[in-house]
């Protein structure tokens, strides 16, 4: 895959990604929703593994100076059902680099692929149901209880998804 936005480049993951990916699955903070921070080894071996041999997630880069700034989770769950995650570096929280790189995904998920539906779920009910919201995601429904968080306590898992004939391409990602 490659995609071009204003800002950054999505493209396949390669094993050279190694450090920049582990400063993302490696910080606790933004790991905190999700599972426990990666060792540089757990890494190493879900980005060759995951990202590269089963093509699982793709890499926001930034235009400018081509620094690996995000990982996204895309990948098909069923024929024409894909599901989208996201991890970005910290340092660029805020700045709508998730909201650029998922517009993107989305775009070039139903314009190129034809596919039916994007999905999402998450345990964080503030920072990632809001992106979800933003790029035109419904709510789904919540398995309550469904999943451990970091400390351990069970927590609810919320579903997102976006139809093809709900989705409305997003003119100033291209």
């Amino acid at each position: 895959m490659y995609i071009e936005t204003q800002r950054l480049i999505i493209r396949n993951f390669t094993t050279e990604d190694a450090d920049a990916l582990h400063l993302i699955l490696g910080d606790a903070e933004t790991m905190s929703y999700s599972e426990p921070a990666y060792t540089f080894e757990k890494t190493s071996d879900f980005l060759e593994e995951f990202c590269i041999k089963r093509n699982g997630a793709v890499a926001a880069v930034l235009k400018d100076g081509g620094k690996l700034i995000g990982y996204l989770l895309f990948h098909a769950v069923e024929e024409d059902i894909y599901e989208l995650g996201w991890f970005f570096n910290r340092a660029y929280w805020r700045q709508g680099y998730a909201l650029e790189a998922c517009k993107a995904i989305i775009d070039y998920a139903f314009m190129e692929l034809n596919i039916h539906k994007i999905f999402a779920e998450t345990i964080d009910t503030v920072k990632s149901t809001k992106l979800m919201k933003k790029l035109g995601m419904q709510m789904e429904g919540i398995q309550r209880s469904q999943t451990k968080s970091n400390n351990g306590t069970w927590s609810d898992l919320h579903f997102y998804g976006l139809l093809k004939e709900d989705w409305m391409p997003c003119t100033d990602s291209q």
